[in-house]
């Protein structure tokens, strides 16, 4: 199995190991320590030795932070983690506060008292979010003390050391550019910012730009490792020699200078000290490396890491994978609805359930001969009210059954080396009330605006998350998460900076892939969530028309369920795209199943008049 049903969550362990920060902290003068999520490279998941905050307080999400002072400690999440928190943590020891609505610089300003010392490790800790935490620390009082070491890597006594799987090459029938053309454009963008070298510290970027992968993080097939990449093509490459075969160090010398990963400050400084013009991302980029290089004489450039747009943008032979890596999974999840709906209420709960999704999803992928690699994230097997947990993940500790009556929410996603895929489908088990079918019909037409949506080139995501909400924003409901972010090619399938959210400033490109997910939570008793993957494509002119427009592409295949569908609450136009849809998903599915998953696709599929 890759996904594991084991909780390392215990909240009874925070007592113990916040007295040991505390007196660490006490002998090193300090008033406080900021403990976040991330690790150095500041992606969606981290390794085990890099679990720091999850250690410490027993929250597992994929975002957050903690602040812990001499008697009191505070732990930041959004609205996605607001009921998994409440579950993990120790609230005898931590306050929980939004990390949206007071976030720590607002904390520090409106909390901390003047001449208070609060520690961080800047390798952890993006520029601009130690920009805004010095803002806020200026204002109130406090000093922002960066350190030389970790506190939690100084009392965490068992901690696993760094991973360092195989790097892989990604052949080019997938990747559909040689990594040389890639690091040629991006050494051209360079040029064009003014910049001598731009520090890539995110291992999407880096394996998107030398073509290769790894499985130095869950889910993610990501070598961790930084990059130098010169405008004169005089490259760097920061990897652990232990990770590198014989073949794939040959392919990549030819690419860049190999350097161990504990150099790459050494080498910031030697630059910096030569007038070298660095450009670090501020969103992705450490506040130690700015340091680095403005302490040594450099110039920093703040620009966006140069491979994200270029690595948003998928190619044909990208776009070709996906497409086929839908076609795939679709006819997996189809076999686990048909499965799932030959067994009776009560006999199965949410670990057979995703154990059974796995196994379908490496037997499609024998047959196809494109084996399931990876899922892309822990599956979220949601019955009754664990449905209403928007991120959760089962263990055997919260693991139950599919009851009579409820609602059951599967959102999942696979990795094959030809694409990255993320499917949401809500199901009843035995007969579901009439509010229940209301909600899901209104969350099924706010996914039907997105994807039949035509929006002028320039688009944000910002422009149009209001379309998925509209038809709840109806009946006063709401969900609160954004309602779409970018994904991957055999990458990571939460991928920026394209996003479909109140906060997705970033335009919609021709070739980004998103989701396309819009909810509903009834906190304590069901969720609701439908999602596929869309991809921007270029929209028909129309003839009376001035503007150049896109359109989004549906990438995922597979059948909403009907029994939860009100087909009286559709306008004539949203029936006539669901059973359009329908009819593709069994033309596509219907030749890759037989036997009883085909009648039932069959039935699944049939036209809803």
């Amino acid at each position: 199995m890759f996904q594991s049903f084991d909780s390392a969550s215990d909240p009874t362990t925070a007592a113990a190991r916040i007295a040991k920060l505390r007196e660490w902290l006490a002998a090193h003068d300090l008033d406080g320590f900021l403990v976040p999520r991330s690790d150095e490279h500041q992606g969606e998941y981290v390794a085990p030795h890099s679990e720091r905050l999850r250690w410490l307080t027993g929250f597992s999400g994929s975002a957050g932070v903690a602040i812990v002072l001499a008697s009191r400690a505070f732990i930041f999440v959004d609205g996605r983690y607001q009921l998994q928190v409440r579950e993990q943590v120790d609230l005898n020891i931590f306050t929980i506060e939004s990390l949206i609505d007071n976030p720590p610089p607002s904390w520090i300003e409106d909390n901390l008292a003047k001449g208070a010392r609060l520690g961080f490790d800047p390798w952890l800790h993006t520029v601009g979010d130690i920009a805004a935490l010095t803002k806020a620390a200026e204002k109130a009082g406090p000093t922002l003390v960066p350190l030389d070491r970790n506190p939690i890597d100084e009392i965490w006594t068992d901690q696993p050391g760094p991973p360092a799987e195989p790097v892989e090459i990604h052949p080019i029938a997938f990747a559909g550019e040689l990594a040389k053309d890639k690091l040629a454009r991006l050494a051209e963008t360079l040029t064009r910012k003014g910049a001598s070298h731009a520090v890539l510290t995110d291992p999407s970027s880096i394996a998107w730009a030398f073509n290769i992968r790894g499985a130095d993080v869950p889910h993610t097939p990501l070598a961790l490792g930084f990059a130098i990449l010169a405008a004169d093509g005089t490259h760097r490459l920061f990897l652990d020699p232990k990770k590198l075969s014989r073949t794939v160090r040959a392919y990549l010398t030819q690419l860049a200078e190999l350097r161990a990963p504990d150099a790459l400050g050494a080498d910031v400084i030697d630059l910096a000290k030569a007038g070298g013009k660095i450009a670090l991302d501020p969103v992705l980029a450490a506040e130690r490396l700015r340091a680095l290089v403005a302490d040594n004489g450099g110039t920093v450039i703040s620009e966006p890491d140069p491979a994200r747009l270029p690595r948003a943008t998928k190619n044909q032979a990208e776009i070709n994978g996906t497409r086929a890596a839908h076609r795939r999974d679709g006819a997996a999840v189809s076999k686990l609805l048909c499965w799932l709906d030959a067994q009776k209420p009560g006999s199965l709960d949410e670990i057979k359930v995703v154990t059974q999704l796995e196994g379908v999803r490496r037997r499609v992928g024998e047959e196809t001969q494109m084996p399931l690699r990876d899922v892309s994230f822990d599956t979220i097997a949601g019955a009754g009210p664990n449905g209403a947990i928007m991120h959760y993940r089962v263990s055997r500790k919260t693991n139950r059954k599919l009851g009579q009556g409820e609602l059951f929410l599967l959102d999942s996603g696979a990795q094959y080396q030809d694409g990255t895929t993320d499917i949401t489908r809500t199901v009843p088990i035995g007969q579901p009330t009439e509010e229940m079918r209301e909600r899901y019909t209104l969350v099924l037409k706010g996914l039907i605006a997105i994807s039949t949506l035509r929006f002028p080139v320039g688009t944000r995501g910002s422009d149009i998350d209001a379309i998925a909400r509209h038809a709840l924003w109806q009946r006063g409901l709401d969900y609160a998460h954004g309602t779409g972010h970018g994904v991957g090619s055999y990458l990571a399938v939460h991928e920026g900076p394209q996003r479909i959210a109140k906060t997705g400033t970033e335009k919609l490109l021709e070739g980004m892939i998103l989701s396309n997910e819009p909810g509903y939570y009834k906190e304590g008793h069901y969720g609701i969530r439908l999602e596929n993957l869309i991809l921007v494509t270029a929209a028909e002119p129309v003839p009376s028309g001035d503007l150049p427009m896109h359109r989004f592409e549906t990438l995922t295949l597979a059948p909403f369920d009907r029994r939860l569908l009100r087909a009286d609450m559709l306008t004539a136009d949203e029936l006539a795209w669901l059973n359009a849809y329908h009819a593709r998903v069994l033309a596509e599915i219907g030749p890759m199943v037989d036997g009883e998953t085909l009648k039932w696709l069959e039935q699944a599929t049939a036209p809803i008049k």
